[in-house]
C-alpha cells in the first residue's frame, strides 16, 4: 500500500501546481490498470 500512497501524494502535488496556475480549463487523469499514468491539462484563454 505504500507505493499507492506515494503515487497519490505525487499526483496531488502535480494537481495543486496545475490548478494554482490555471484560471479556466480542464484536467484529465488517464488511468491504466487502476494506476494514473498521465495527466492532461487543457487550458482556455477567455477574452472579454
Amino acid at each position: 500500500m505504500g507505493k499507492k500512497v506515494n503515487q497519490f501524494d505525487e499526483i496531488y502535488s502535480h494537481l495543486q501546481e496545475i490548478l494554482a496556475g490555471m484560471k479556466y480549463g480542464s484536467i484529465t487523469l488517464v488511468v491504466q490498470d487502476g494506476v494514473v499514468v498521465q495527466i492532461e491539462k487543457n487550458e482556455k484563454l477567455r477574452i472579454k
